[in-house]
C-alpha cells in the first residue's frame, strides 16, 4: 500500500542555468529548421562553459541551413546561439552573448537512421528511436501537475519575469529552486521547506538577496504555506555572483526530471530538447501527457500514469500501459483501448494530431514542458483538455 503521509520535494532551474542555456539553444535551432521546413530532422546537442558554446549533432533540412552535401550554415547557427544567450541576459565577463566563442559541429543526418524513420512505399513513418516514454497528471494543482514541481517552476518564472522587466535588477540569470511539501492522505497540505539559490549582483549581500526573493515565493505558495523561517533557505552557501556557464559547464538534456514531473512520476530514457518531433522521446512523451491530463480532467481518476514504448523504424507503439494508481473509476484495460481509439499513437499521427511540426520548442526549454497554457500558435498543444467530453461519453459519465 502506498504511503499516505509524507514529505515530497521537487526542484526547478531557471532559464539561465547552464544546462537550460543549452536546452534553449538546441531548441532555438530546432525552431529555425522547422520554420524553414516543417519536416526537418534534428538531433542537436549544445555544451557551454566559460565564454564558449559548442553545438554538435546531425540534421536534415532546408537549403538555407544545410546544403546537399550536409554542410551546415554555421554563421546562421552561431547567430541563433548568440541571440538566445542575449535574450536570457548574459552580458558577464565570463559568459557574454557577443564575446563567447561559438563552434558549430552539426552535420548531415545518418542515412541508416533516415531509412528507418522515413515513410516509403507502403511503409509508414517509423519511430526515430527505441525507448519508453511516460505521461502523468494529477489533481494537485489547476494545471493538473504535481504541486512541488509546479510551485518550484512558478517561483523561478516569477523571478525571471521581474528581472526581464527591470523590477529585480540585482538578480542574475542563473537560479535554482526547491519546494518540499507535506502530504496527508496523499494530498499536499503545507510547505515544510523552500530553497532558492540565485545569482546576484556583487552590490548586494546574502541577507538582502533573501528579502528580494521572499515576495516571489510568497506570491506562488498558497496562503499560509510559507515554511518556518529557519527552513526558508536563500543562497545557503552564501555569495553567488559568478554563475551560469562561467561557474559550471552545461549540457543539453541534463535536466530531464525538471522538464517533466519533478520525480513524482517516471521518466523515460530520453531528453526532449534539440529533437524534432519525429523523435518519440519528445513527441510520444507529449502525447502521453496529453492523454493522462485528459483522463484526470474528465474525472475518470485523480491520478494517471501512461507509458508508451517504441522500436526504431516501427510505426506503432509496442505497448500502451495505463495506471490510475487505484484511484480510477473505470477498467484500465478499457481505458487504454478507448484512448488508442481516440488518438493515433504512431509518430506521424502524434505529430499531425498535436500539430508538432511547428517552431514551438524554444519556449519549452525552461520552467517545464508540462503544466503550461496552450498557445494560439500551437505551442503546448499537448496541454489541451479537448478529449474530456469524448471520454465522459465513452464511459457514460
Amino acid at each position: 500500500m502506498a504511503q499516505a503521509d509524507y514529505v515530497f520535494t521537487s526542484e526547478s532551474v531557471a532559464e539561465g542555468h547552464p544546462d537550460k542555456v543549452c536546452d534553449r539553444i538546441s531548441d532555438a535551432i530546432v525552431d529555425a529548421f522547422l520554420s524553414a521546413d516543417p519536416y526537418s530532422r534534428l538531433g542537436c546537442e549544445t555544451l557551454v562553459t566559460t565564454n564558449r558554446i559548442v553545438i554538435a549533432g546531425e540534421v536534415r533540412g532546408p537549403r538555407s541551413l544545410v546544403d546537399k552535401s550536409g554542410k551546415v550554415n554555421a554563421p546562421k547557427i552561431e547567430a541563433i546561439a548568440r541571440k538566445v544567450v542575449k535574450d536570457i541576459g548574459y552580458e558577464q565577463k565570463g559568459f557574454h552573448w557577443k564575446k563567447a566563442k561559438v563552434a558549430v559541429h552539426l552535420h548531415g543526418q545518418s542515412a541508416d537512421i533516415a531509412q528507418g524513420v522515413d515513410a516509403k512505399g507502403n511503409k509508414d513513418e517509423g519511430a526515430g528511436d527505441q525507448g519508453i516514454m511516460f505521461g502523468y497528471a494529477c489533481d494537485e494543482t489547476p494545471e493538473l501537475m504535481p504541486a512541488p514541481i509546479q510551485y518550484s517552476h512558478n517561483i523561478l518564472r516569477a523571478m525571471s519575469e521581474a528581472r526581464h522587466k527591470g523590477k529585480a535588477p540585482m538578480l542574475g540569470p542563473d537560479a535554482k529552486s526547491q519546494v518540499s511539501l507535506r502530504y496527508v492522505n496523499g494530498k499536499p497540505v503545507g510547505c515544510t521547506a523552500v530553497v532558492v539559490s540565485t545569482q546576484h549582483s556583487e552590490k548586494v549581500e546574502v541577507d538582502e538577496v533573501r528579502e528580494i526573493v521572499r515576495p516571489y515565493v510568497q506570491s506562488v505558495l498558497p496562503a499560509g504555506w510559507m515554511p518556518p523561517e529557519e527552513h526558508f533557505y536563500v543562497n545557503p552557501t552564501g555569495r553567488f555572483v559568478i554563475g551560469g556557464p562561467d561557474g559550471d559547464a552545461g549540457l543539453t538534456g541534463r535536466k530531464i526530471i525538471v522538464d517533466t514531473y519533478g520525480g513524482a512520476a517516471p521518466h523515460g530514457g530520453g531528453a526532449f530538447s534539440g529533437k524534432d518531433p519525429t523523435k518519440v522521446d519528445r513527441s510520444a512523451a507529449y502525447a502521453a501527457r496529453y492523454l493522462a491530463k485528459n483522463v484526470v480532467a474528465a474525472g475518470i481518476a485523480p491520478k494517471c500514469t501512461i507509458q508508451l514504448s517504441y522500436a526504431i523504424g516501427v510505426s506503432h507503439p509496442i505497448s500502451v500501459y495505463v495506471n490510475t494508481h487505484g484511484t480510477g473509476q473505470v477498467d484500465e484495460n478499457k481505458l487504454s483501448k478507448i484512448l488508442q481509439e481516440l488518438v493515433g499513437l504512431s509518430p506521424r499521427a502524434i505529430r499531425e494530431y498535436l500539430g508538432l511540426n511547428k517552431p514551438i520548442y524554444h519556449r519549452t526549454a525552461a520552467y517545464g514542458h508540462f503544466g503550461r497554457k496552450p498557445e494560439k500558435d500551437g505551442g503546448f498543444s499537448w496541454e489541451k483538455v479537448d478529449l474530456v467530453n469524448k471520454l465522459k461519453k465513452a464511459f457514460g459519465a
